[in-house]
């Protein structure tokens, strides 16, 4: 199956506004008592090098990876959501050429972000990381089962698996914040488009990985 993410022109085209700024809500709901959880969703092989390689994403994976320090050093639960593909799956049949198949280097995480003992994997079969996955119940349990309430999101791609994540996000009461330099997507218009929806739509917060990893350097363990 031939995948088409646009032409090259289009790759750097950039979105005009389309919800207007001054409508967008700043997560507040729980800024009195934030317990955040990192989400780093689908910074796979197949993703960054391989089948639905996305070349927009190579700047990222260091600017993540200063956040997952940030996060690990301040005791911040760090989950991987991944793509694990079979066959069978819906997207596989209908929109995409296989991809992160389990079981396959494909659908392990890149080297650079690899994980560690400790850290959550939520294996997922199409683009929210919630949907028939263990992610509300693991997020449910942490904070000695108290739960967190606040996600931080990177990854891929902004306008298909971090926007329906943050969808999820806001259905079950979670605020997001989305690192705007910590996420991307095939084009910039896409990219762009993705980050104005989920503002607009879910209270999306949007801050740069700098931002937060200075926000969760202040914390106390």
């Amino acid at each position: 199956m031939a995948i088409y993410h646009g032409s090259e022109a289009l790759a750097k085209q950039k979105i005009s506004v389309i919800y207007d700024p001054k409508s967008f809500q700043k997560p507040h709901i729980y800024d009195s008592e934030r317990k955040y959880a990192l989400l780093v969703v689908d910074m796979l092989n197949d993703f960054i090098t391989g089948t639905l390689k996305c070349a927009r994403a190579t700047p990222i994976v260091p600017r993540i990876q200063s956040l997952i320090d940030a996060a690990r050093s301040s005791a911040i639960p760090l989950i991987y959501s991944k793509d694990s593909h079979r066959p069978k799956d819906f997207e596989i049949r209908s929109r995409w050429t296989p991809h992160a198949m389990r079981g396959t280097k494909g659908a392990d995480v890149i080297p650079e972000l690899k994980s560690r003992k400790g850290d959550y994997s939520i294996p997922k079969t199409t683009y929210s990381s919630f949907y028939n996955t263990d992610l509300d119940d693991v997020l449910r349990s942490l904070y000695d089962g108290t739960g967190a309430n606040t996600l931080l999101l990177t990854g891929v791609h902004t306008d298909c698996c971090i926007r329906h994540t943050c969808a999820d996000a806001f259905f079950r009461g979670y605020e997001t914040f989305v690192m705007r330099d910590g996420v991307n997507s095939f084009t910039e218009a896409q990219h762009q488009f993705g980050l104005q929806y989920i503002q607009y739509w879910y209270a999306t917060g949007i801050v740069s990985t700098r931002e937060m990893t200075r926000r969760l350097s202040g914390r106390t363990r």
